[in-house]
């Protein structure tokens, strides 16, 4: 017997799949892939499935998962299901709204029209959507739901950093670190970031931070640059130690290295993407938006 609704993982998001399956009371099932040598991906699913099936994939490095994602959905309608809902934490390709350069591909517009033709749903994380107004607009279905993450952000924070001073980068980050503030309870400020490349920022804050524990809040950490010259500034200006929360831990490189070098004493994030700073799960949250 089939069951009324069931969770597909992909091996390399397992754990945080079958904690959302648990938390949604979802039954549990995973997509095995098989690698060629010439690197394309043979995908296997369970042979029955139910009407409605939820596929969970965080799509941090998606030219690597697209491919297999998107034969899993279609093979997954070969197999019965009528309605598929993807739960992507980590949405991939969303930084690329405009066409800053002539010839430029808009990237967001492609993928996320990609996504709106093999799925029904989907269910994300702090999305990186600033010249759009909704996300419905880079994935164009009729109600996609952007979560974020700043309420079990601010729950951790209020046990494991009852007294920190929150400190948003850039102004990018001020709706991350004023939203997590108010629900922790803790005083916040923003700094104003002046990027030179890809990898060169200055950072200019305002505050006193002499004797204070500050927590750096961002909604990803790529290369890091950014916390780390953070981390720097207010170490500088007398901070007595300095810590890092981020929604998405892409930290890419030696990302993670150069913070402990700037004086990153703690780095925390979220499991939206498997890396060894997570320490809060969103299971909770999302299975609260599919429940809906």
């Amino acid at each position: 017997m089939v069951c009324s609704e069931m969770l597909l993982g992909f091996p390399e998001y397992r754990e945080p799949a079958r904690r959302l399956a648990a938390a949604a009371g979802l039954d549990y099932a995973e997509v095995v892939l098989h690698r060629f040598p010439d690197g394309e991906t043979r995908v296997r699913l369970p042979p029955a499935l139910p009407d409605s099936v939820v596929l969970c994939r965080s799509l941090d490095h998606p030219d690597d998962k697209l491919v297999a994602l998107l034969l899993a959905a279609e093979g997954a309608r070969d197999l019965g299901a009528q309605r598929l809902t993807l739960v992507a934490p980590y949405l991939c390709y969303m930084r690329q709204d405009y066409a800053f350069q002539p010839g430029e591909v808009v990237s967001q517009r492609v993928i996320g029209g990609l996504l709106a033709r093999y799925f029904d749903g989907l269910v994300t994380v702090d999305p990186h959507l600033h010249r759009v107004h909704s996300l419905a607009e880079a994935v164009p279905l009729a109600h996609p739901r952007a979560l974020s993450a700043w309420e079990p952000i601010a729950a951790f924070l209020r046990e494991r950093a009852p007294d920190a001073l929150l400190v948003g980068p850039d102004a990018e980050s001020e709706q991350w670190v004023s939203a997590v503030g108010r629900r922790a309870g803790l005083d916040w400020c923003v700094g104003v970031k002046t990027r030179q490349g890809d990898r060169e920022v200055s950072i200019r804050l305002h505050g006193d931070f002499v004797g204070r524990q500050v927590v750096l809040v961002d909604d990803v950490a790529s290369t890091g640059r950014t916390l780390e010259v953070a981390a720097r500034t207010v170490l500088d200006a007398g901070a007595a130690a300095v810590s890092a929360v981020v929604t998405h831990a892409l930290f890419a490189d030696d990302a993670v290295e150069r913070l402990r070098a700037a004086g990153v004493r703690e780095i925390w994030s979220t499991d939206s993407i498997p890396h060894s700073s997570n320490v809060i799960a969103l299971a909770p949250l999302l299975a609260a938006a599919l429940q809906e």
